[in-house]
């Protein structure tokens, strides 16, 4: 079977990384979702990509000024559409509460604090934290770019699978990094991916998911190749044979 992660959620028809957009997720038949987390000034893990909030809300500034009680007053929604208008910046929290009531499973990628090591690790400690209160039927991978945070959440919490996510410029060095990593799982860009590389991961025994593929030809190409996962923006358009109902 292979494995659609919806990319921050559904997020070609709802603002990335909200509860809108994981929700649309179920309706759409898609068990996977991917999201980002990061934290907040007062230790509050939010789903965010960028490490400020000018992008996908409608305030400006560091993530890392702003505290809980601050989330109130964010709009997460209204860039994208009208019909969005007060969608909320969801904490870690309410993810894994809506990830129960929908039976999602989840690729968690962690953020690296742009501002320090010590938010670094508070972050690994709310994610673990937030976890523990996930069905213990789901399914979670963690994933990272950098494997200092990847290879101490690993340590802290053996049991549950870890991705390393690589650039388009992969290291030399990649396989020491994953094996460092304790991962057998790789998280790979699509740009320049090639048939030869595929066969490279598999033949070292790695589960192989791509990101960002917004390409049903594409997609298709990189399953017939061996790819185990990709990650979509239109997990919408993708034919009921990836979906379930």
């Amino acid at each position: 079977m292979k494995t659609l992660y919806a990319h921050r959620g559904m997020s070609a028809i709802a603002p990335e990384n909200t509860l809108a957009a994981f929700s649309l997720c179920a309706e759409h038949g898609l068990k996977w979702v991917e999201c980002d987390v990061d934290i907040l000034a007062d230790g509050t893990i939010v789903l965010c990509h960028d490490d400020t909030l000018d992008r996908c809300t409608d305030h400006s500034g560091s993530l890392y000024d702003f505290t809980r009680e601050d989330l109130e007053d964010i709009d997460a929604g209204s860039w994208f559409g009208d019909e969005f208008i007060g969608e909320k910046l969801p904490t870690f929290d309410q993810f894994i509460t809506l990830m129960n009531i929908l039976k999602l499973n989840a690729n968690v990628e962690i953020k690296a604090c742009t501002n320090s090591w010590e938010n670094t690790e508070k972050l690994i400690s709310g994610v673990i934290e937030g976890l523990k209160n996930l069905n213990k039927e789901a399914n979670v991978l963690i994933s990272c770019f950098n494997p200092l945070v990847l290879a101490e959440f690993k340590r802290r919490c053996p049991d549950v699978p870890v991705a390393c996510l690589f650039d388009k410029e992969m290291p030399e060095d990649w396989l020491s990094i994953m094996q460092a990593c304790k991962s057998d799982t790789i998280h790979v860009a699509n740009e320049g991916l090639t048939k030869a590389k595929v066969e490279e991961f598999k033949d070292l025994g790695l589960e192989v998911n791509v990101y960002t593929v917004n390409s049903l030809m594409r997609a298709n190409q990189l399953f017939n190749w061996g790819v185990d996962g990709v990650f979509t923006d239109i997990g919408h358009q993708f034919p009921s044979r990836y979906r379930q109902s």
